[in-house]
């Protein structure tokens, strides 16, 4: 029987052993915007330089998954979390990203944040789109074709909200 999945977090020095994932993820074209080659030095700042924080979930000493949690805008908008969600291709539909969307709630909660969104939720991804919505997020907005998906072209996005 496997370990129970752990998650914790990881600083600029701990992001090697999400590169993997993050790669694998942003290569695919299918859910997130940054650009498909992009590197491992930009990918890590964006998820671990302040006040980003990064997380990662892991099981028998192998990264499943890694998320980042930050305020959704500065300023007079902070108040507001916005976090991204990578889970490795393999671990997929193994519960890995339901446990990190529950941590980070935790996690965001305990930081002061009284609501989360996330701006830019592929529509075609429906998978993401009803565990968001399982974990009661509701879709607040599309912004029609705001993503190049690599196999579909244009396709809407979702921007998706709860309070905390």
């Amino acid at each position: 029987m496997s370990a129970p999945l752990a998650i914790r977090e990881i600083g600029a020095d701990g992001f090697a052993r999400a590169w993997p994932i993050f790669r694998a993820v942003v290569a695919a074209g299918d859910t997130y915007s940054y650009p498909p080659d992009i590197d491992e030095a930009l990918a890590r700042a964006m998820w671990t330089t302040p006040p980003s924080r990064c997380f990662v979930a892991e099981r028998d000493d192998e990264v499943l998954g890694v998320y980042m949690l930050r305020p959704n805008q500065p300023g007079l908008g902070d108040h507001v979390a916005n976090c991204g969600y990578m889970v490795s291709p393999h671990a997929r539909g193994q519960g890995v990203a339901s446990a990190m969307c529950e941590h980070s709630l935790a996690q965001a909660r305990g930081a002061g944040f009284t609501a989360m969104q996330y701006n830019f939720v592929v529509g075609s991804n429906e998978a993401a789109v009803r565990l968001w919505q399982r974990h009661g997020f509701a879709i607040v907005g599309r912004v029609p074709a705001a993503f190049r998906h690599a196999r579909l072209g244009p396709t809407d996005v979702f921007v998706m909200h709860r309070m905390l």
